[in-house]
């Protein structure tokens, strides 16, 4: 046994017995914690590129800023650069990827001819990790999106084509649930809106209902894939109006069964998702979350371990809604070594949720019902000094990952020995 082993080990003896006193039993709380997947973000790492060569810029509300060098460049690379994420995160995660990472082999092919065969290389490779994939269509970087608008286009060649892309992408979840074993959450995302002022708000919504039910008029198994849709507030180039809004997708996800996805960085500035899902899995059965960091009017900052992460992460748990929450991570940041990115983030996502099993929660609850609202913050406030530190150390050490901030020696040789490599 190492002095650093001997070290953790004994301040995790500690904690865990500080952490008793109140009730909580830390063992179970970490055998619970090794089962939450989280689903990492293929597009951290290429800035949102993807492999397709359509030559167009993101365009569509998105923007990624920053230059850092090491950018993966081919879906190998990409692969090669999660391996190196996945190793210094503890427990087994998911990849959530959009169709624009297709491997055509060369060949052009476009979006609404993708199939299954296109994505096998993530097939073999997320197996060989054993890990379920999530999946995204994708409705941006395309000559047919060039003016901002898919699914509700007023022109019908092209909703059209939109149409069978999200068809062409649900039958690719379903193989990918097929694969893996495990359902994979494919979620609808679209830019549509309008810059400035606009005057009919309704025939977009009318379109975009339409196009969502032709798109999901097939039925297919829930063991293989769930469908989710995906609100958002505004966009570059949406300022003034989205069409699929959150109101939009929150009706529409009642009213067809279908999984809402839930957005950190979709909503004003002062509102909070945490405090949404109470409110939706009222009468939602599951809901898909994309955890961002906003900073001012950018939504997709590397998540850290802020008061809202902390706050999603207590309602996941104190509602009883581990199996009913789908949890996936979304940020890009290209201004800071991008595997890093990953690294920090789904970390801090982690430690959220350990914290929120460590709580006294049948106390806390005790102290709510009883109206001692007095003990209850007192008690909440105090749990912040509690040596969870400790027992972070030893689920990580426990999980045969870095210690502390050891995995940034790690990262760094990858970027001396890899990443720097690339042009």
């Amino acid at each position: 046994m190492t002095v650093a082993t001997k070290n953790v080990d004994q301040a995790f003896a500690l904690a865990k017995e500080r952490y008793a006193e109140l009730g909580v039993d830390v063992d179970k709380a970490l055998s619970r914690l090794a089962r939450i997947p989280i689903s990492l973000h293929c597009w951290q790492g290429d800035d949102v590129g993807g492999f397709e060569n359509a030559g167009e810029e993101l365009g569509a509300g998105l923007a990624v800023t920053g230059n850092y060098p090491g950018k993966a460049r081919t879906a190998d690379e990409l692969r090669s650069d999660l391996d190196k994420a996945l190793s210094l995160i503890p427990g087994t995660h998911r990849l959530n990827l959009h169709a624009s990472y297709a491997e055509t082999g060369g060949k052009a092919v476009d979006r609404d001819a993708l199939e299954p065969a296109h994505f096998q290389g993530w097939i073999d490779w997320a197996k060989s990790n054993r890990m379920g994939m999530d999946f995204n269509p994708t409705y941006f970087s395309h000559p047919k999106a060039s003016d901002g608008w898919t699914l509700a286009h007023p022109d019908k060649a092209i909703r059209q084509f939109w149409i069978d892309h999200g068809i062409a992408c649900r039958k690719i979840g379903a193989a990918f649930g097929k694969a893996l074993g495990t359902p994979c959450v494919t979620n609808v995302w679209i830019p549509d809106g309008m810059k400035d002022l606009t005057v009919d708000r309704k025939g977009p919504r009318e379109r975009l209902a339409q196009a969502l039910d032709a798109m999901f008029v097939d039925p297919i198994d829930p063991k293989l894939n769930l469908d989710a849709v995906e609100g958002k507030l505004f966009g570059l180039g949406s300022e003034n109006y989205v069409v699929g809004s959150h109101e939009f997708y929150l009706g529409y996800a009642l009213s067809r069964k279908k999984l809402l996805c839930i957005d950190a960085g979709h909503y004003h500035p002062t509102e909070v998702i945490s405090d949404k899902l109470s409110s939706a899995l009222t009468f939602l059965d599951e809901v898909l979350m994309h955890v961002s960091r906003g900073v001012r009017w950018d939504s997709d900052h590397v998540v850290l371990l802020t008061d809202e992460i902390e706050g999603i992460a207590q309602e996941i748990v104190r509602g009883d809604y581990l199996d009913r929450v789908h949890i996936g991570l979304d940020f890009f940041d290209a201004s800071i070594n991008r595997v890093a990115a990953w690294v920090i983030g789904t970390r801090s996502m982690i430690k959220a949720l350990m914290l929120a099993l460590l709580e006294p929660i049948d106390a806390l609850r005790k102290f709510e019902a009883e109206g001692d609202y007095t003990s209850r913050l007192a008690l909440l406030e105090d749990l912040k000094s509690l040596p969870s530190g400790a027992v972070w150390d030893k689920y990580c050490q426990s999980r045969e990952i870095p210690v502390g901030p050891a995995w940034i020696a790690d990262v760094k040789k990858y970027e001396a020995d890899v990443l720097s490599k690339r042009s």
